[in-house]
């Protein structure tokens, strides 16, 4: 698909919108590399590890970068950034290492939109899991699943009308969060 879909309201913050005076950095091997980029992005999705779904994410709007697992800069800031991670342990870690390096304040030229977890299997997530979910989703503005989509682990290539109900709704309140002016008016689905 070439264009933005039309904005539906933008997803409620639930968590917080800025980063937090002392919040201790992570490790520095722990920390997610900061990359200059020559050209601007209304948004870039951050895989936070690899087999995130960075590159899944990016093909679905175009003008929406992939950051190839780095932390971008842009010659305007401040880059808006989404971080995608997978929903199991690794992955979950991996994104609250980045939702730290982001809190501590050590991209300052970063607006952390929200956090955008993949589902690793079908089925329900295991508690401790869904217990880390949420705690990693304190740590950032916004939350939002994306399920498990079977075509995607076949390899084929999906477009904004494949995607299920709550994949679509994603894009469309991200959509909504980058239209100038948006408000807050949608609530944030829990976990499941």
């Amino acid at each position: 698909m070439s264009s933005v879909p039309s904005a539906a309201p933008p997803a409620q913050a639930t968590g917080p919108l800025v980063p937090q005076r002392g919040v201790p950095a992570p490790d520095r091997v722990d920390q997610l590399p900061i990359y200059d980029r020559p050209q601007e992005a209304p948004l870039w999705w951050l895989g936070t590890h690899g087999g995130a779904g960075e590159s899944t994410l990016a093909a679905l709007v175009p003008a929406w970068l992939g950051a190839d697992h780095g932390w971008p800069r842009p010659p305007q800031g401040p880059a808006r950034v989404v971080l995608v991670a997978r929903t199991n342990a690794h992955g979950l870690r991996a994104a609250q290492a980045a939702a730290t390096q982001w809190a501590a304040g050590l991209v300052p030229h970063v607006e952390v939109v929200g956090l955008v977890l993949m589902a690793d299997a079908p089925g329900r997530l295991p508690k401790p899991l869904r217990d880390l979910a949420q705690v990693v989703g304190g740590g950032v503005p916004r939350v939002w699943t994306v399920p498990w989509i079977e075509s995607l682990r076949l390899g084929e290539s999906l477009t904004l009308a494949d995607l299920p109900r709550d994949a679509r709704r994603l894009v469309d309140e991200l959509a909504a969060l980058l239209t100038p002016g948006a408000s807050s008016t949608a609530n944030r689905k829990e976990l499941r």
